[in-house]
């Protein structure tokens, strides 16, 4: 691909802006002073930063590190002695220093964007210079031989020579002639400049930022963390999350950032909305938690004071009934559409299995058997990283398979986190179920069946509600399906 000037947003940028998150960071606002000055947040954050310092540089292969040793250094903090030997393809001391430094670059975002300073080209080269500071060299081709060799790097300074990859099918990727960066990051500094101006949504400015940063390329080595770490910056100074991305995003992170390349910036964005989504929604689980921990006065008298004001508690009442009433009429979609299902699938085999069972089974809120359920609801919540309250509200929809083996797909709306102010999720999975020759029924294989739960809220307007949710139910249909087959 030949290097091209970076470009402005697509003309139709506005209609690019994720309408899940504004709902959610509603919901956000309203409970943000009272997670912020909580411990449970902060250890939520540091853990956060941990979990970007640890990935940034497996995306980047910089290193290896179990899964296992990943989750204790995230836990206990960054620690030579918690990685044992083979755990990593580096020295360990090596990695250590390199996640360190990973690390106070993303703490030092949060420090920038306090002190209320705005992005330039020296921040940008500050802010590699932090970020390498650990690596002093990167690999290199010899044009002439197809050499790999390692050459000293430059930290903090723009390129010098051109760092143009090769592709597996032989072309070169051309990023910006290093004559030329100083002039083209300049630009890009004032154009994202005039975006914030323009109030451009924070996931399509920092998937933008960070594409356009990509194409340039400004750097030797370490553009790809650089880049992360812009569009970190964008979601910070907008109050949001700074972006998490793993080495479980690394393939569709890859196929996003070659498609933006083509002009569509569409895939990188939804990415970035994702890792936000999932991010506040963890965090708006902690709420109950930290009002269990936290016996500071100043929060004593807080709660005392919500629960004295009646207008108040009124509102929250109004919220929680207009988003059950939302979720009333997206369970009569999911409830229709799963029936429609069971019909299609029992005339498919109605010729060639004699007792096959395909039916729906679904219960309201307001249903006795609304509790059902509970164990494999609470076992998706655990895969998609948030606490599962059935209490406050809780409805489900079944479609039963029996054909050779019982399989079950289960849709349930529930609360998220233990405190209801009027927020919903419906989450999707599938399992086995089997009889013992007692009479039992063992459950096994739960698997959620999306990568994120479906959150709605009292904010949402419902005609772009229905939308959202009818698109994600097919997608839950499908992956449940294909979970089915395999098990035939």
């Amino acid at each position: 691909m030949l290097w091209q000037p970076i470009e402005d947003l697509p003309p139709n940028w506005q209609s690019l802006a994720n309408s899940e998150l504004p709902p959610l960071v509603t919901v956000w606002d309203e409970q943000a002073d009272r997670l912020r000055n909580s411990g449970e947040f902060k250890t939520f954050m540091e853990r956060l930063r941990r979990e970007i310092a640890i990935e940034t540089g497996i995306i980047e292969r910089l290193y290896t590190l179990d899964r296992g040793i990943t989750r204790l250094l995230i836990e206990q903090g960054i620690n030579e002695a918690l990685i044992p030997h083979g755990a990593t393809d580096r020295p360990v001391k090596q990695v250590v220093s390199l996640i360190q430094d990973q690390e106070a670059a993303i703490e030092g975002l949060f420090d920038f964007v306090g002190r209320q300073r705005t992005l330039s080209t020296f921040y940008v080269k500050q802010l590699h210079q932090l970020l390498t500071q650990s690596q002093d060299s990167t690999e290199a081709l010899v044009p002439a031989t197809g050499q790999i060799i390692r050459i000293p790097l430059i930290q903090g300074d723009w390129k010098r020579q051109p760092n143009n990859p090769m592709r597996l099918d032989g072309t070169i990727h051309e990023y910006c002639p290093p004559e030329q960066v100083a002039s083209e990051m300049d630009r890009l500094v004032e154009i994202h400049h005039q975006h914030r101006e323009q109030n451009v949504p924070p996931e399509v400015e920092a998937a933008w930022l960070h594409h356009r940063f990509t194409q340039i390329h400004p750097f030797q080595d370490g553009n790809g963390r650089v880049a992360r770490c812009l569009a970190s910056l964008v979601f910070i100074q907008a109050g949001w999350f700074p972006l998490v991305l793993t080495r479980d995003d690394r393939a569709v992170y890859i196929t996003a950032s070659e498609q933006a390349d083509q002009g569509n910036l569409s895939n990188l964005i939804n990415l970035f909305s994702k890792s936000q989504k999932q991010a506040f929604i963890r965090s708006l689980g902690l709420s109950e938690q930290i009002l269990a921990e936290a016996r500071r006065s100043q929060v004593i008298i807080a709660f005392i004071a919500d629960r004295l004001k009646q207008n108040q508690t009124a509102s929250i009442q109004e919220r929680c009934q207009k988003v059950e009433n939302f979720a009333t009429r997206l369970f009569e979609i999911a409830s229709d559409r799963l029936q429609d299902i069971a019909d299609e699938i029992k005339q498919s085999v109605q010729n060639l299995v004699n007792d096959a069972q395909v039916f729906r089974i679904a219960a309201s809120s307001s249903d006795p058997r609304s509790y059902y359920h509970r164990y494999q609801v609470v076992e998706t919540a655990k895969q998609l990283g948030y606490f599962a309250n059935l209490r406050s509200y809780h409805s489900w929809i079944q479609l039963v398979i029996n054909l050779e083996t019982s399989t079950i797909l289960l849709i349930s709306f529930h609360v998220l986190g233990h405190e209801y102010r009027g927020l919903l999720l419906c989450s999707a999975c599938a399992y086995h179920r089997d009889e013992t020759e007692e009479g039992e029924r063992n459950i096994s294989d739960i698997q959620a069946l999306t990568d994120s739960p479906f959150q709605f809220s009292y904010a949402d307007e419902e005609s772009n509600l229905t939308e959202r949710f009818k698109q994600w139910l097919e997608d839950v249909i499908v992956t449940g399906l294909e979970y089915w087959n395999k098990s035939l």
